[in-house]
């Protein structure tokens, strides 16, 4: 049993975020059960084979429908967590607002996920990932020097600084609820959760380490010793050698000796001995610099596919990637030593009335075994 096991977790249908969050909780051991709209043509909504969205349920309710949204409002008198995604005032306008489901579960956390946040003038505005990294001046920080900045895919905003920042949100919550026995609503906002994981850079700035043109600076590919070169067979080796021992034995493995190179952090020779790095390491395949930086220490490695990674022996030792009905996931993480977490598939499609009981069987079986 994961370290959620017994938190019942209701996620309301939606993409991205949320999805992920609710992955989480599930992996965790919480008991979570997706609402979903009614089938309306031909495609079913409850087909839920990728990655994100295992270890749940669902319950099939058109809450536009009068008894399916009282059916809601019973489910989530019961839930410990709600989730939810949608644009501000979508769900107090369905009556499935905060004020209205804390007046009748005082003890439920309240967990929303939006683009822009709760407040502010763009709030109900549409957007993506994209947009949000761009307004919270992240997306500008991340591109090459001369070049357009680069989408980080939607890592950034939408799982690292959404879905991950309403775990953390929501993990928090349930456990100040232990202390008060109260919960409380979560505004959490890809725009800020991007901009928080700006923190690092924050700093370099205050310390007039990190300068404009991005793509100058030394995570950003400014510095030859942070980047990625082509080897001869058309294949990719990452650099990341920041630190003055490891950047000694990675020129000494691509040939060069200490008085052959200028400084380290000399950023006005930095271009130039890019070009150098990017000659040698052209000059063999990715297999034959795996072999060669085998054991050194030097912090250069392949760049993989994610069919490569699976099989790669650290992360096949670790169990990091495993396959479920044919599909290839991400194990749970991180990992706990007494309470683990656990890969679970999709799970039955349930009534209403069905899951209602299902949790109050569960309450009732909790209550006795307390002391």
């Amino acid at each position: 049993m994961g370290p959620l096991d017994g938190t019942k977790v209701i996620e309301m249908a939606g993409l991205g975020p949320v999805p992920f969050c609710a992955m989480m909780l599930a992996d965790m051991g919480a008991d979570v059960v997706r609402i979903e709209g009614p089938v309306r043509n031909t495609e079913d909504p409850h087909d839920r084979r990728g990655p994100i969205w295992r270890g749940r349920s669902t319950v099939s309710l058109d809450l536009k429908n009068p008894a399916d949204l009282a059916r809601a409002k019973e489910i989530l008198g019961h839930a410990d967590v709600v989730l939810e995604g949608f644009r501000p005032g979508v769900m107090e306008r369905l009556g499935l607002g905060p004020d209205t489901l804390l007046a009748g579960n005082p003890a439920l956390v309240y967990g929303r996920m939006t683009g822009w946040g709760q407040s502010g003038p763009l709030a109900s505005e549409a957007g993506h990932d994209i947009n949000y990294l761009a307004v919270a001046g992240v997306l500008r920080q991340i591109g090459r020097a001369g070049e357009r900045p680069v989408p980080p895919l939607n890592l950034v905003g939408d799982y690292g600084g959404g879905g991950m920042l309403l775990t953390v949100g929501v993990l928090a919550a349930l456990l100040e609820r232990t202390a008060s026995g109260r919960g409380q609503v979560i505004d959490a906002a890809m725009m800020d959760g991007a901009a928080l994981l700006m923190t690092s850079v924050l700093g370099w700035m205050a310390r007039g380490q990190w300068a404009e043109p991005p793509g100058s600076n030394i995570i950003d590919t400014g510095a030859p010793f942070y980047e990625v070169y082509e080897t001869a067979d058309l294949r990719h080796l990452a650099f990341g050698a920041v630190e003055p021992r490891f950047y000694k034995r990675l020129v000494s493995v691509l040939g060069f000796a200490p008085e052959d190179l200028p400084p380290q952090y000399d950023r006005h020779t930095w271009a130039g001995t890019k070009e150098r790095f990017a000659r040698v390491v052209a000059r063999r395949t990715l297999a034959e610099w795996v072999d060669a930086f085998e054991g050194q220490d030097a912090c250069v490695s392949p760049v993989l596919t994610l069919a490569e990674a699976a099989d790669h022996p650290h992360l096949a030792d670790r169990r990091v990637y495993t396959t479920a009905d044919g599909t290839l996931h991400v194990a749970p993480a991180p990992r706990f030593s007494r309470t683990p977490s656990q890969l679970h598939g999709p799970r039955a499609v349930e009534t209403p009335s069905g899951l209602v009981a299902r949790w109050k069987a569960g309450e009732a079986a909790r209550a006795t075994d307390r002391p």
